[in-house]
């Protein structure tokens, strides 16, 4: 039950960073939406500022691993190496399309939600969660 009660924490704390990570992203894809007309430039500025802030908080508070925070980001950097640019291919073709650029970038971030969750938990800190000292 301890265990059940641990990884709930964990979702919330997830969901919780992910949502300020997704007001940056929102934030900044906005205030980038109105000087630069091209959705794929805006997404991977705005996404690489939530990734940064997702890591170190996630790292510190969900998952407080003392994993060597080079070999973390690295992994975290492979996830972004599939995911970006297969987001900003799809992300550019529904804008092609005629999708508004706020659904693609919602429908976007939810997935990336989802499975950068399942990438952290079960590759970046699987059996280093619990390690960092206070």
């Amino acid at each position: 039950m301890k265990e059940n009660k641990k990884q709930l924490c964990q979702a919330i704390k997830f969901t919780m960073f992910s949502v300020s990570a997704g007001v940056i992203q929102i934030g900044s894809f906005a205030l980038l939406e109105i000087f630069i007309k091209d959705y794929w430039i805006a997404y991977l500025i705005s996404l690489v500022l939530s990734i940064l802030w997702n890591f170190t908080l996630n790292r510190r508070y969900t998952f407080k691993s003392a994993a060597n925070v080079p070999v973390a980001m690295l992994k975290v950097f492979g996830f972004y190496l599939v995911f970006t640019p297969l987001s900003t291919y799809f992300g550019n073709m529904a804008e092609t399309a005629g999708v508004n650029d706020f659904v693609i970038l919602i429908l976007t971030m939810s997935a990336n939600f989802i499975l950068e969750f399942l990438f952290c938990k079960f590759v970046v800190y699987r059996g280093k969660e619990d390690t960092l000292q206070k």
